[in-house]
């Protein structure tokens, strides 16, 4: 796995509290924390997400969901209960499928995060992808981004899973339009082409 860092050019970055600037994203940090304590509890943190390491200051509090959507601007990743029991805000976490709604994004650094965006190529679909919308395994879509990230975790472990098998590991996803058989069809299509 090759990781590529985004390299921002920025020629400066400023305090917002005193317009004081600063040569580096660290270097405001240090000053954040050391003139304006108060005024702030951000970090400087590195997420690699979809293969590009970048550097964020955020919220000790702030959900990986809400960085990647308001930071990062990745929002195929949907937000919709808040507390973990629907899936819509799946993504992997070194190669694992988490609810990124109840993961605080400070937990991770130094992990690979893969988001709906890290799929195609921008032009082509991803297998999974491309099987979802051949067995209409979506109506609204607003589950989808979650579902494809839990099936893509599933099928990167097991190549050829049972109807059984797909059930279970989508357990923690849920369709507000039921479309679960047409999604159930489009796990064991994608299986076939992956």
């Amino acid at each position: 796995t090759t990781t590529v860092t985004e390299t921002k050019t920025v020629s400066k970055y400023v305090c917002a509290l005193d317009s004081q600037e600063f040569s580096s994203l660290a270097a405001l940090q240090t000053h954040m924390d050391s003139v304006h304590p108060e005024e702030t509890s951000k970090k400087l943190i590195k997420l690699t997400v979809n293969g590009v390491t970048r550097d964020l200051i955020v919220e000790p509090h702030w959900t990986l969901a809400s960085v990647l959507r308001e930071e990062l601007a990745l929002v195929g990743t949907k937000i919709n209960c808040e507390i973990g029991a629907c899936g819509v805000c799946t993504v992997l976490i070194d190669d694992h499928p988490i609810c990124s709604c109840i993961t605080l994004a400070i937990e991770c650094e130094g992990k690979s995060i893969e988001t709906i965006e890290g799929l195609s190529d921008g032009i082509t679909l991803h297998p999974i992808q491309k099987a979802f919308v051949e067995n209409h395994g979506l109506e609204c879509g607003y589950c989808t981004p979650g579902i494809i990230m839990t099936t893509k975790a599933l099928l990167d472990k097991n190549t050829n899973p049972t109807e059984e098998e797909v059930k279970q590991a989508l357990a923690g996803n849920i369709c507000k339009c039921g479309t679960y058989k047409q999604i159930t069809a489009s796990v064991l299509a994608a299986a076939q082409k992956v």
